[in-house]
């Protein structure tokens, strides 16, 4: 069995579940419906489309995390993993195998996200397909969290932990607030983690401000290259034991 055969058998899995797939997409464009309604009624642009949107989507990418932690998690607790480790496929292959079948779940998270932003005033153009890519990249980030997640616990705990995982991306990354309102140490917290660089790589997408994605998504794909790696060592000392 090859990464491919891997993936394609994960996609099926993943597609057997289509009520946690139409709530991963349903929920980010009810909140961008929710706000948008909340910033007519505000006197200030706390909540404009074009700052909105980016942020709503890169939020949207922790189901992400949920998806792929709780199939790997599921598949260790199982016999069928460990049938598996009789297969020539390394480590490697197998979280190539787990991150494969997200990034299309990835996609049209984006595509669907951008519908509805384009239907709430966010222009659709060149920078919206930059945008896309810097999107995908990032998607990656959150795959690989629940690919670690996936390979410490079970299904059962990652749904725990996915609970404060969202509370941190959620309010940790300016998705709702400038983080510049509050400053001080809490903002320099913020910066340390991935998640704040990862909504301004993306509102830099949708501006076309090409000069100030990099500094933000240098960050993200450090972040992202680190965490697969701790989920490859990981998984292949549990292959071992």
């Amino acid at each position: 069995m090859s990464s491919l055969h891997f993936a394609s058998r994960n996609q099926k899995e993943i597609l057997r579940d289509p009520l946690s797939l139409v709530f991963g997409f349903g929920l980010p464009i009810v909140l961008l419906f929710l706000f948008s309604i909340m910033q007519k009624n505000l006197p200030y642009g706390l909540f404009q489309i074009e700052h909105l949107a980016p942020g709503i989507i890169v939020f949207g990418f922790s189901f992400l995390t949920l998806f792929s932690g709780m199939l790997l998690g599921k598949d260790r607790g199982s016999s069928f993993l460990m049938r598996l480790f009789a297969s020539p496929l390394s480590a490697k292959d197998y979280i190539i195998g787990y991150l494969l079948p997200m990034l299309p779940i990835a996609l049209l998270q984006i595509i669907v996200c951008l519908v509805a932003a384009s239907l709430l005033g966010l222009p659709f153009n060149s920078n919206s397909l930059l945008a896309i890519i810097v999107l995908l990249l990032i998607s990656i980030l959150f795959i690989s969290f629940g690919l670690l997640f996936g390979t410490l616990f079970t299904d059962k705990q990652v749904g725990g932990i996915f609970a404060l995982f969202v509370n941190v991306t959620a309010f940790l990354s300016g998705i709702w607030f400038s983080l510049d309102l509050i400053g001080g140490t809490f903002k320099t917290i913020c910066y340390l983690l991935p998640f704040a660089h990862a909504v301004d790589a993306a509102k830099a997408a949708f501006a076309g401000n090409i000069h100030d994605i990099w500094g933000s998504l240098f960050v993200v794909i450090g972040y992202t290259v680190v965490i697969m790696g701790i989920a490859i060592v990981i998984f292949r000392k549990r292959m071992r034991s």
